[in-house]
C-alpha cells in the first residue's frame, strides 16, 4: 500500500518559504568572488569590452592558480637518534581510556591524531561519542596554560612548581593547624588509583574530604536506590535484554549516563540482523523537549513536564491495580491512551520491559523503582550487583559545601575536574561563598570559571599525556596511559596530591603499577605489560538479583503531586544536555560546536525550542530572540527555534553553552542555562517555571539541515513490523518499477568493489561519524557566519526527515500548513547522507578538467591538483554531497579559534593531504585506509580479509549501523547486508547507480494488546 507520509527537512520546506523557494533553486547561493580578485589585481570589471575581456582572462586564470596552488612547505626535523619504537609514516596505538571507556589512540611519529574503540574491550565496545572523537584536538589547545601560575587580579602569572608547591602546602598546613576544612571538590572519581591517592592526601590532612560534584547530576538515581533496595548505585541497564522499553524524558540514545554504550544494546534488538531472525523491540517515549532518543521511538508522546510525574502515576496504577492518587493527565487524552496500553504491554513482557526516567527527582524515580520491580525487571533488564560507577555526584553534599565555606569553616578549597562557577545551580552563592575561603588551588588546564576566582592553578595533564585507570562498572577496569610527552609544563594533578601529602612515592606511574600489582593483576593473573597492552581487566560479572520493592508510596505520590503542580505556572523549562556541548567543559573544542545538534541541526549556539502552535500562540516567531526570566530573577536574551514535537507549554534550552572563560572557539557561544537549574529536595532539578518576553530583535541561528532539497523525490523509506513480517521488502519501492537508459558502458571490477550499507533502523542520527570524519580526513571547521552561507565541508551529514501521516493522497498544503497540531505529533527518521560513489557518476560527465573521476574497484576520486573549482560537479550531484573550499582554513586569521597556528595543526592525518582554496571536496572513502589494508595484507602476503578495512565513520558508530566491504566477496559482511530484502538505493530511479544502499526504518508501532 502507497504511503500517504509526507517528508520535510525543516519548516521552511515544509511551509515553501520564499527565502527556501529562492536558495534551493539556486545550487550556488553565493557566486564566486571574481569581483574581489580583479579588486585585488588592480582591475575592475567596470571596463571597455577590451579591457574586461582582458580582465576577466585574468581573473579566471588567478582563480585556477589560486585552486591549483602548491601544499603548503612543511617543514621537518629528522630524528639524531630515531626512538625504536617509530618508524615514519607507520601508525602506532595505545590502549587509553575517555570518560571509563577503553579506547585506542592512534599517534604518527610520537603525536596522537585519532581515537578508535578498543576490540579488546568485550562488551564495552560500542563505539564512540562524538567527544571522545573530538577529545584529540583538546591536547592541542593553545587556549591552555604553559605552565602553572598564580592568580593575581583575576589575571594568571606564569610561576614555578616550586613555588607552587611551597605556596600550597603552607596554606594546607595552616588551614590544618586553625582547625579549618580542606575540601576536594570534583566530578566523579571513579579511578582506584585516584582514589587511593586522595586516600593518602586524607591520611596527610585528616580535614580534608571528597565532594563528589557532576555538572548534571544522577543523585536521584542512587539516592532512590539507597531508600529503595539500601544500595546507593547508579545500575546497569541492559536495554539489550529489553522487549519493550518505556523512557519518560531519558535520552538514553544521546546523553544520559551511558549513550553510546546504551545504543550498541538498543540497535542490537533493531538492525538487520535481529530483524532477519523476526525480532524487534518496541520503544515508547513520554518527553515534553525532542530528544535524540525520542526522535528513534516507534512511539512518542508529547508531555507536558508537569504531567511526566502523574504520567508515571498512572502507569503504576494501571499495572499494580493501586490507586494512588495525583494520576490525572487532564486535557491529554493522547497520553491518557498510550499509558494505558503501555500498562497492559508491561505486564504481557514481564521480565523483559524496562521502564527509565530522565527526571533527578528522589521521589519520582522511586515511583520508577515500584514500576519495574513490579514488572519483574531487576536481574534481567536492571542490574544493582553489577552497578555504574560513572555518576557518583551528591547534590546535598556540596549544597552542604557552599553552607560550609559561606560559614567560613573552610581553610582550603582544590577542584579537580570542577567548574562550579560556571555550571552550579547557584553560581552567585556559591561565588560569594568561595570569596570566604582563604586558600583556593584549581587543577584545571586553563584560567576557567572558577580557577580565575583562585590563588594558583596547578595545571593538570590532558588524558592523552597522563597515566590513570577508570572503574566504569563493577569488574570493569581500563587503563590509562600516556601517549605523548605533556606538551606543555603541566603535572598531573594525582603528582601534586602526593607531592603535598610528602608520599613516599611521588612518580604517578609507579603508584598506578604499584596499586595494580598489589590489588587488581593477582586478581586476574596478568602481569603489567599485559594489562597496557589489552587495555581493559574485567573481573567475572556477579550475578544480578532480583529485588522486591516494599515502601509505601503515599508520600511520594504526595511530593510528586506538590513538584507537578509547581510547574503549571507560565512556561515550564526544561534544561538539557545536547549532544555536541554536554555539559560545557569541552566547550573550546571547534570540532563539537560545530557538530550540528542531531534534533535542531544548529551548531555555534543554543536556543529556546517552542512548539509551532504554542510560538504562535505567544506571537513569536523563527529566530526572534525572546527574554526568558526565571523564578529565580535569572534572565537570557535568546533566539527561538520552532521545534516540532515539542510539548504545548513547555520550552527547552541546552546546557553547556555561554562559557565566558574557556578559549577563543568557546567564550561567548550561547547563553548559560545552568542558573535555571535549582536546588529541591536534596538534589538539583532541571525543569522550572519561566516567563517569556520578545525583544523585538533578531538573530539568525546556523544552522546545516535545509540547505538542499530533494524536492519531494522519495528518499527514505519506511514501514511497520507488521508489514515487515508479512513481506520484508515492505516499504522499499520494489516492483514500482522504472526504465534503465544507460549513458554510460558497463565495466567489470576484477579486483575490489567497495560499498556500503546503512542500515536506517540502527542509525541514532548522534553525529559520532561526523566527528570521526573530520578528524580523519583533516576537514577544517568553518564556523558560525560560514554555516549561515551554507558553506560547511563536513563530508558526511545526517539529514533529518520529519513526517506524520496524512489522511488522504492529496492533502492540500494550505490544509497541512493550518493544522499546525499535527506537527506536535511528527515521526523522525536520520539517513546519513555521503558520496554515493555512483557507477554511473553525474559529476564524473561535467567536469571539465578529469578532476573527478572512476576508479577500477568503484570508487570515485577526486585529484585536487586537477580541480580549478567551477563547480559544475556540485551542481550535477543529485545527493549534494559535495562541498568547495572557500578559504585556506589553515591559514586565515578568520578561523584562527581552530587550525590557523601551527601547534594545533600537529592534530593532522599526514596520510590525507589538506587542501588548498578553490576545490572541490567530498567523501573520499577514507582512500588512505583502503589503501593501507591492501599495504598491510601485501607485506604480510595474504590476501585481503574482510574487516581489514573499516572507515572511520563506521568505526565510530555505535550502532553499527554502517558496513564497509567488497562486494566482489560475496561471503564479505557487506554482501551480506546488501542481500537483504530491506535495501533500496536513493534516487536510483534517476539510475546514477550509487555504491551505497540503505536498509528501509521499520518501526514497531503495532501494540499486541487491545486497548
Amino acid at each position: 500500500m502507497e504511503s500517504n507520509k509526507k517528508y520535510w527537512k525543516g519548516l521552511e520546506e515544509y511551509n515553501n518559504t520564499p527565502d527556501f523557494v529562492k536558495n534551493n533553486k539556486n545550487e550556488f547561493a553565493e557566486p564566486l568572488p571574481i569581483e574581489d580578485v580583479l579588486n585585488e589585481a588592480g582591475l575592475s570589471t567596470v571596463t571597455p569590452r577590451r579591457d574586461f575581456l582582458k580582465a576577466l582572462g585574468f581573473g579566471l586564470g588567478a582563480v585556477t592558480l589560486a585552486a591549483c596552488q602548491s601544499t603548503p612547505l612543511k617543514k621537518s626535523i629528522p630524528y639524531l637518534v630515531k626512538p625504536e619504537e617509530v618508524t615514519p609514516g607507520i601508525p602506532n596505538y595505545y590502549t587509553s581510556s575517555f570518560n571509563g571507556q577503553s579506547i585506542l589512540v592512534k599517534t604518527r611519529e610520537g603525536r596522537p591524531i585519532k581515537i578508535e574503540p578498543n576490540p579488546n574491550a568485550g562488551q564495552f565496545n560500542c563505539g564512540t561519542d562524538a567527544r571522545a572523537q573530538a577529545s584529540v584536538l583538546d591536547l592541542y589547545d593553545v587556549s591552555k596554560l604553559k605552565a602553572p601560575a598564580m592568580v593575581k587580579g583575576g589575571q594568571a602569572e606564569e610561576t614555578t612548581w616550586a613555588k607552587i608547591d611551597s605556596f600550597v602546602k603552607g596554606e594546607l598546613a595552616k588551614a590544618q593547624a586553625g582547625g579549618k576544612k580542606i575540601r576536594i571538590v570534583a566530578s566523579t572519581v571513579n579511578s582506584p588509583s585516584t582514589n587511593a591517592v586522595i586516600a593518602q592526601f586524607v591520611t596527610k590532612y585528616p580535614a580534608a574530604k571528597l565532594v563528589q560534584y557532576d555538572a548534571v547530576s544522577y543523585t536521584g538515581i542512587i539516592q532512590a536506590n539507597q531508600n529503595s533496595f539500601g544500595k546507593a548505585v547508579l545500575p546497569k541497564y541492559n536495554f539489550d535484554k529489553a522487549d519493550l522499553i518505556v523512557s519518560f524524558s531519558a535520552d538514553f540514545l544521546g546523553t544520559w549516563i551511558s549513550g553510546e554504550e546504551f545504543t550498541s544494546q538498543y540497535t542490537a534488538n533493531r538492525n538487520y540482523k535481529s530483524l532477519e531472525n523476526k525480532k524487534m523491540s518496541r520503544h515508547i517515549q513520554f518527553e515534553s523537549g525532542m530528544s535524540l532518543t525520542g526522535t528513534n521511538a516507534d512511539t512518542r508522546v508529547p508531555v507536558k513536564l508537569s504531567e511526566e510525574g502523574p504520567a508515571l502515576i498512572a502507569l503504576y496504577n494501571a499495572i499494580t491495580g493501586g490507586a494512588l492518587p495525583g494520576g490525572t493527565l487532564g486535557n491529554n487524552t493522547t497520553a491518557d491512551k498510550v499509558i494505558k496500553l503501555v500498562a497492559k504491554e508491561l505486564l504481557q513482557a514481564k521480565g523483559k520491559g524496562l521502564v527509565v526516567c530522565g527526571s533527578n527527582d528522589v521521589s519520582t524515580q522511586i515511583l520508577v523503582n515500584a514500576i519495574n520491580a513490579a514488572i519483574g525487571s531487576y536481574g534481567t533488564t536492571i542490574d544493582l550487583d553489577n552497578p555504574c560507577y560513572l555518576y557518583a555526584g551528591n547534590d546535598a553534599e556540596f549544597n552542604g559545601l557552599v553552607a560550609e565555606m559561606s560559614r567560613g569553616e573552610v581553610g582550603a578549597v582544590l577542584f579537580l575536574n570542577s567548574n562550579p562557577v560556571y555550571d552550579a545551580a547557584n553560581a552567585k552563592a556559591f561565588t560569594d561563598a568561595l570569596a570566604k575561603v582563604p586558600a583556593k588551588i584549581s587543577f584545571s588546564d586553563r584560567a576557567d570559571e572558577t580557577a580565575t576566582l583562585c590563588d594558583a592553578i596547578a595545571i593538570n595533564h590532558n588524558y592523552l599525556e597522563s597515566w590513570g585507570d577508570a572503574n566504569a562498572y563493577e569488574g570493569y577496569y581500563s587503563i590509562v596511559q600516556p601517549t605523548i610527552n605533556p606538551v606543555f609544563n603541566s603535572r598531573q594533578a594525582e603528582e601534586s596530591l602526593l607531592t603535598w601529602a610528602d608520599a613516599p612515592v611521588k612518580d604517578y606511574y609507579q603508584f598506578v603499577r604499584s596499586n595494580w600489582e598489589a590489588k587488581m593483576l593477582p586478581a586476574v593473573g596478568l602481569k603489567w605489560e599485559e594489562v597496557l597492552d589489552k587495555g581493559v581487566v574485567t573481573a567475572t560479572a556477579k550475578t544480578a538479583g532480583a529485588y522486591s520493592f516494599t515502601l509505601s508510596l503515599g508520600a511520594v505520590a504526595t511530593s510528586i503531586a506538590n513538584s507537578s503542580k509547581a510547574l503549571t505556572k507560565d512556561v515550564e523549562l526544561q534544561v538539557y544536555e545536547n549532544i555536541p556541548m554536554r555539559d560545557g567543559k569541552n566547550a573550546n573544542n571547534a570540532f563539537l560546536q560545530e557538530l550540528p545538534d542531531p534534533v535542531s541541526k544548529v551548531t555555534w549556539d543554543n536556543f529556546v525550542a517552542l512548539a509551532p502552535k504554542y510560538a504562535e500562540k505567544l506571537k513569536v516567531k523563527e529566530f526572534d530572540v525572546v527574554t526568558v526570566k526565571g523564578s529565580n530573577g535569572y534572565s537570557v536574551d535568546l533566539p527561538v527555534l520552532i521545534q516540532p514535537g515539542q510539548a504545548q507549554g513547555t520550552a527547552s534550552i541546552a546546557l553547556g553553552y555561554g562559557r565566558t572563560k574557556v578559549g577563543k572557539a568557546g567564550n561567548d557561544v550561547g547563553k548559560n542555562a545552568f542558573p535555571f537549574v535549582s536546588f529541591a529536595n536534596g538534589t538539583f532539578q532541571y525543569a522550572t517555571t519561566v516567563t517569556i518576553t520578545p525583544t523585538g530583535a533578531t538573530y539568525e541561528l546556523a544552522q546545516t539541515q535545509t540547505h538542499h532539497s530533494f524536492e519531494g523525490r522519495n528518499v527514505i523509506r519506511e514501514a511497520t513490523f507488521k508489514e515487515y513480517l508479512k513481506d520484508p521488502a515492505a516499504g522499499t519501492g520494489k516492483g514500482e518499477g522504472h526504465k534503465d537508459y544507460d549513458l554510460w558502458d558497463q565495466y567489470e571490477k576484477p579486483g575490489n568493489n567497495w560499498v556500503m550499507a546503512i542500515d536506517l533502523n540502527a542509525c541514532t542520527g548522534c553525529g559520532s561519524c561526523i566527528v570521526a570524519c573530520n578528524v580523519e580526513n583533516n576537514i577544517p571547521v568553518v564556523g558560525r557566519d560560514e554555516v549561515r552561507r551554507r558553506r560547511e565541508m563536513h563530508w558526511i551529514r545526517i539529514d533529518r526527515y520529519y513526517s506524520y501521516e496524512t489522511p488522504t493522497g492529496d492533502v492540500t498544503r494550505e490544509k497541512e500548513i493550518a493544522k499546525l497540531e499535527d506537527l506536535d505529533h511528527v515521526s523522525v527518521v536520520h539517513q546519513p547522507m555521503l558520496c554515493q560513489h555512483c557507477d554511473h557518476a553525474p559529476c564524473e560527465t561535467v567536469c571539465p578538467v578529469l578532476a573527478t573521476v572512476h576508479s577500477s574497484d568503484g570508487l570515485n576520486h577526486m585529484a585536487y591538483n586537477r580541480c580549478v573549482g567551477t563547480r559544475y560537479c556540485a551542481n550535477n550531484c543529485p545527493y549534494k554531497v559535495r562541498r568547495f573550499n572557500w578559504f585556506n582554513y589553515w591559514n586565515d586569521s578568520r578561523f584562527d579559534n581552530y587550525l590557523n597556528n601551527e601547534f594545533t595543526q600537529l592534530v593532522l592525518n599526514p596520510d590525507v593531504t589538506t587542501r588548498s582554496r578553490g576545490v572541490m571536496e567530498k567523501c573520499s572513502m577514507c582512500i588512505q585506509r583502503i589503501q593501507g589494508g591492501k599495504l598491510q595484507a601485501k607485506m604480510e602476503k595474504r590476501p585481503l580479509k574482510d574487516g581489514d578495512i573499516k572507515m572511520a565513520c563506521q568505526e565510530a558508530c555505535s550502532a553499527n549501523a554502517i558496513v564497509f566491504g567488497d562486494a566482489n566477496d560475496p561471503n564479505s559482511e557487506v554482501s551480506k547486508a546488501l542481500r537483504s530484502e530491506r535495501i533500496y538505493y536513493v534516487l536510483e530511479e534517476i539510475n546514477v547507480k550509487p555504491g551505497i544502499g540503505y536498509m528501509t526504518k521499520i518501526r514497531n508501532t503495532d501494540t499486541t494488546v487491545q486497548a
